[in-house]
């Protein structure tokens, strides 16, 4: 299994309510088998018999139905003490997922929620970047100085800032309307496009004032109008139908229990 550099996305989950509802779904949209966690209320997912993902059982029927995005990290309590200093919220602090690692649980200073990963025996991903797996994560927020500067902090991003119409989004509105947005590359890397994994966009007016600010996470695949109608047919919705960006084509969805997700059909997978 590779490992992954410090500060890169490494892993992602989703919270439900229906754990067999959800690998009904989500087997149905992208091939996914699952194996359970031995005696624990979740299930790995996995595409061509590689490691992308996990499904999990809410614990407590309050908690978001939401997928959760982690970052790698090499010293996860000293990331938790960057993240205090930076003006971030500890949610849940480091704690030993058996012999897998250690996992921890934070908020940005706009109230993103996203997780930090210190790798044991599980270092995250088998696979992404293909059809079926993870490809990309953004935050959406209405305080883009402030979490440009804590990401910038915590994880020594390098950004590259650029309109969201030459850029991944989840809105396309904010698209037209050439809304800022911001990739981020690791630290030690030529920050660009061909270093970035992840971004920061702004939640514009198109969106209801209630809403908190969020991690959007795509998944890529081989075909994005025909992944947005199998969700339908599986019960999910379209927030965003299929729309073109210089990297391909995505769109926006929620699966059939309301956590929201992307789709991306690279350019080069496109006809």
């Amino acid at each position: 299994m590779a490992a992954f550099a410090h500060s890169a996305p490494c892993w992602v989950d989703v919270q439900l309510s229906d754990l067999e509802a959800g690998k009904r779904f989500y087997g149905g949209l992208f091939g996914w088998t699952f194996r359970a966690g031995d005696g624990m209320p979740f299930a790995d997912a996995y595409s061509d018999g590689r490691l992308v993902a996990a499904l999990a059982a809410k614990q407590d029927g309050r908690m978001p139905t939401t997928w959760g995005v982690y970052f790698s990290t090499d010293d996860i309590r000293a990331t938790v003490g960057l993240i205090r200093k930076a003006g971030g919220q500890v949610i849940t602090d480091p704690v030993r997922a058996g012999r897998a690692g250690v996992l921890a649980q934070a908020a940005d200073p706009g109230g993103a929620v996203f997780g930090l990963w210190q790798a044991g025996d599980r270092a995250g991903f088998e696979k992404q970047n293909e059809p079926g797996a993870f490809c990309w994560t953004e935050v959406y927020t209405r305080q883009p100085e402030r979490v440009d500067a804590f990401y910038e902090e915590v994880f020594g991003f390098l950004g590259t800032d650029l309109d969201l119409g030459g850029a991944p989004g989840g809105d396309p509105g904010a698209a037209e309307a050439g809304a800022d947005f911001r990739m981020w590359s690791p630290a030690g890397t030529e920050p660009g496009p061909d270093t970035a994994i992840g971004g920061r966009s702004v939640i514009t007016d198109a969106f209801p004032e209630m809403l908190p600010s969020y991690f959007l996470s795509y998944f890529a695949v081989a075909d994005c109008v025909r992944a947005a109608d199998t969700a339908v047919r599986l019960g999910g919705r379209i927030s965003a139908p299929p729309f073109d960006i210089p990297y391909g084509r995505m769109a926006v969805l929620q699966d059939d229990q309301g956590a929201a997700f992307a789709v991306l059909q690279p350019t080069e997978l496109l006809p």
